[in-house]
């Protein structure tokens, strides 16, 4: 459990990954937040139960077309 107050955000919510770093490894590209998320430096993350999110950079989303 976080002894964060307020709480840092559940490993399940859509802002989970602005839980506090507990372990940062530059160097290997990855740090560990304090809800248990694994987040890479690619912005991909590994949940709590093994769960595989995609990489989601800002520069993945498709631009609007220019009218």
């Amino acid at each position: 459990m976080c002894p964060h107050q307020p709480p840092c955000p559940s490993p399940d919510g859509p802002n989970r990954d602005a839980a506090r770093t507990i372990v940062h490894h530059p160097e290997q590209g990855w740090s560990l937040l304090c809800n248990g998320v694994v987040l890479f430096e690619d912005t991909g993350e590994l949940l709590p139960d093994g769960e595989v999110i995609a990489p989601h950079r800002p520069t993945d989303l498709i631009a609007p077309s220019a009218a």
